[in-house]
């Protein structure tokens, strides 16, 4: 596959939701050598209606069919992290390369698996961590390797967001039931944010933390702190609280460095800023239409022998030691 540059991909999404809606689903179809050939979702007239609706030709509501499906070359497993496994390894026995969304998996053990699968299989790995492909996550990147503040000493993480109201207990969403998720909202939200720091700084090597649940909302818990040390010996802590007042949202990486510090959303749009002796500077650099489509086009692009992806299987399997870590399991 990788000596035919010109080939076109064809991708198969098991698990046709809200985040394959906007954020990725229709980047199958815009990026160059890709083409999103078939679906699936349990529900097979929800499966049939995406498929209508985002031009897709198949449709199914049955996994392994859609596996097994000739005509799909790769297959993007867009469900809950809680059957992330069992769809990889489903995946990797057809021989098939595997882009998953993220959390990758519920546990870093769950995540070892699936990577000595796909190893086994001799077929790519890849998770949607796609800010390390987003313009304003680029501009940190190009900062921070540039020298603009210094040698980097540390890095805080704050992420508060309002207490969600009126949740039906008998019908909590996904993200807040550990079985699924693989813990609360700090397991959707802080993975993006650690990962992009791995991709930032380098990996951790040490991480620990700890956790509450304060409101008794959910089973999962509410609020996480933490801290790390990188390899390279630069130092972080985070804290992360989804039972703040409203208005009391914030989001906010923070990188000290020698001579300045970098300031800069997670999830929000607003601008990067950057304190130095030369005075204030802000950068306001949008992410595009489909969220994921400058990630999803380093994938088609490895697979078509035309680059390399930033996130495997390898790189998001640190992120996920390191919430194991902070969460004390």
């Amino acid at each position: 596959m990788a000596e035919e540059t010109t080939k076109t991909i064809r991708w198969g999404i098991i698990g046709c939701g809200d985040v394959t809606e906007v954020k990725s689903g229709p980047a199958f179809q815009k990026v160059p050598h890709s083409k999103l050939v078939a679906v699936m979702r349990r529900n097979g007239e929800k499966a049939q209606d995406y498929a209508r609706r985002h031009n897709v030709p198949k449709w199914y509501d049955d996994a392994q069919a859609l596996i097994q499906d000739p005509e799909v070359d790769a297959v993007y497993i867009a469900t809950p992290p809680g059957s992330h496994l069992e769809y990889t390894l489903a995946v990797a026995a057809a021989g098939k390369p595997v882009y998953v969304e993220k959390p990758m998996a519920l546990n870093h053990t769950q995540c070892q698996e699936m990577v000595a699968a796909l190893q086994k299989a001799g077929v790519p790995l890849y998770v949607a961590y796609y800010r390390r492909r987003l313009p304003s996550f680029l501009k940190v990147k190009e900062l921070v390797d540039g020298g603009a503040i210094g040698e980097v000493r540390f890095v805080n993480i704050r992420l508060f967001h309002p207490t969600q109201d009126n949740l039906d207990q008998q019908n909590l969403p996904w993200r807040v039931q550990p079985e699924i998720s693989g813990g609360g909202l700090f397991f959707d939200l802080a993975s993006h944010q650690l990962d992009y720091l791995d991709y930032l700084l380098g990996p951790i090597a040490s991480a620990s933390g700890q956790t509450a649940n304060q409101a008794g909302l959910y089973p999962a818990e509410d609020i996480v702190t933490g801290q790390f040390r990188f390899q390279n010996s630069v130092l972080g802590t985070g804290i992360w609280c989804f039972t703040v007042a409203p208005g009391q949202f914030r989001d906010e990486i923070e990188i000290i460095g020698s001579r300045g510090r970098i300031t800069f959303p997670s999830f929000a749009l607003e601008p990067i800023k950057l304190e130095t002796d030369k005075g204030p500077e802000e950068f306001f650099l949008p992410p595009p239409p489909h969220v994921q489509q400058p990630f999803i086009q380093t994938i088609v692009e490895e697979l078509t022998g035309q680059g390399l992806c930033p996130s495997t299987g390898e790189t998001a399997a640190r992120t996920a030691w390191v919430m194991d870590q902070i969460v004390g399991r």
